[in-house]
């Protein structure tokens, strides 16, 4: 993978560039599949043909995870949208199975979590929750 700020190849699990600094998903200046120059507005890498529109197509929803946070928390709905299958069905047994006593603390967890989902950039919230895969907060 290549930074898509500076262009220097990155390990593919970085938070950070080694050579800059900057996220290595956030800028659009270079392909992150070949390191080809890019314009912001460039589509596909003349290079390698790699989609550039968005390095985080195909990614869930922020929007649709936040409400189902923050309307659906104590089911866990929204870790089931994102994939968490441990983590929601973790919550929606602590809800059912203390006959929905659990469900005030686990919809204060839905609630943070859908408020920290829609104060996230699409960038970032795509980096940490999709392919960074943190469960929780």
């Amino acid at each position: 993978m290549y930074c898509r700020n500076c262009g220097k190849e990155v390990h593919p699990q970085a938070v950070a560039c080694p050579g800059c600094g900057v996220s290595p998903r956030l800028e659009k200046k270079f392909c992150q599949n070949c390191g080809n120059a890019t314009q912001p507005n460039q589509s596909l890498c003349t290079k390698c043909g790699a989609a550039l529109g968005s390095a985080y197509a195909g990614a869930k929803n922020k929007l649709a995870a936040g409400l189902l946070a923050i309307i659906l928390g104590s089911l866990g709905i929204h870790k089931f949208y994102l994939g968490y299958n441990k983590e929601g069905l973790i919550m929606l047994l602590v809800t059912l199975l203390t006959c929905g006593f659990g469900a005030m603390i686990i919809s204060i967890v839905g609630l943070i979590e859908g408020v920290i989902y829609l104060t996230k950039s699409d960038e970032e919230f795509s980096q940490i929750y999709v392919e960074g895969r943190k469960g929780w907060f």
